[in-house]
């Protein structure tokens, strides 16, 4: 018999994974980190009314105090991890993990490291990025890389229809074409880089177009939608059975 002890002030359970919501007028589809069926498991997603997603998205704003209530807020419903829904949030990833006792992985960024320690050391890694300008030494450093010459990051705000959904947010998204973009923009880096040995995508909306981006060049492609998923293995480790 299991015995349940209630968590005062605590109205709903049973979510692994809180998200950290700036807000976006997208239409967030099925594989974007915003839809919930993009997972097996349920999220807690919490809008932070003081974040407007377009000045995370070009790096005005400071919203450190309100990202940490919000944190604090999901931590107290029993969340078991964070994360967020912009990459560009990784300016205040340490601020927001030093005033909470769970992890916090506020960008799909925090993977490079791992991904450049993957690859032979003359290996680059192609960065798919909403906003190539915002993604400066700074923000890089804030989530741990001192280094970014294996990184080549190409910019999607180039591109008419991701530019229209994304940083104009029209509120309109024609998914063939937002797939030919970003495949576009892949091959791309990867004319440009004979080295290229993965790819990254920073952006919470892209993981919808994984797929197609690896059967579009064979390379290796890390989005934030499986960086949730193993995130999620470390606070709900499967219970193995078979035969033996």
């Amino acid at each position: 018999m299991t015995v349940y002890h209630a968590r005062r002030g605590q109205v709903s359970y049973g979510y692994p994974i809180g998200m950290l919501c700036a807000e976006w007028h997208i239409p967030f589809i099925p594989g974007d980190l915003n839809h919930a069926s993009t997972f097996d498991f349920p999220v807690r997603y919490l809008t932070v009314p003081e974040v407007s997603g377009a000045s995370v998205l070009t790096g005005t704003g400071h919203f450190a105090e309100a990202l940490i209530r919000a944190a604090k807020q999901l931590q107290s419903e029993g969340v078991r991890a964070i994360t967020s829904n912009c990459g560009f949030m990784a300016r205040y990833q340490r601020a927001v993990a030093e005033h909470v006792d769970i992890p916090v992985f506020l960008s799909s960024l925090l993977q490079i490291p791992m991904i450049t320690s993957m690859l032979g050391s003359g290996k680059s890694v192609g960065i798919l990025a909403a906003n190539s300008a915002a993604l400066t030494p700074d923000l890089l450093e804030s989530v741990g890389i001192t280094d970014a010459r294996r990184l080549v990051v190409h910019g999607l705000e180039q591109y008419e229809h991701f530019n229209e959904v994304v940083l104009q947010e029209t509120g309109i998204l024609d998914d063939q074409r937002l797939t030919a973009e970003v495949v576009a923009a892949a091959l791309e880096i990867r004319r440009t880089t004979p080295d290229l040995g993965a790819y990254l995508l920073e952006c919470s909306d892209l993981p919808v177009y994984s797929d197609a981006i690896y059967r579009a060049t064979g390379l290796p492609v890390y989005d934030w939608a499986g960086f949730i998923d193993y995130v999620h293995r470390s606070i709900s480790p499967r219970t193995y059975t078979g035969i033996y």
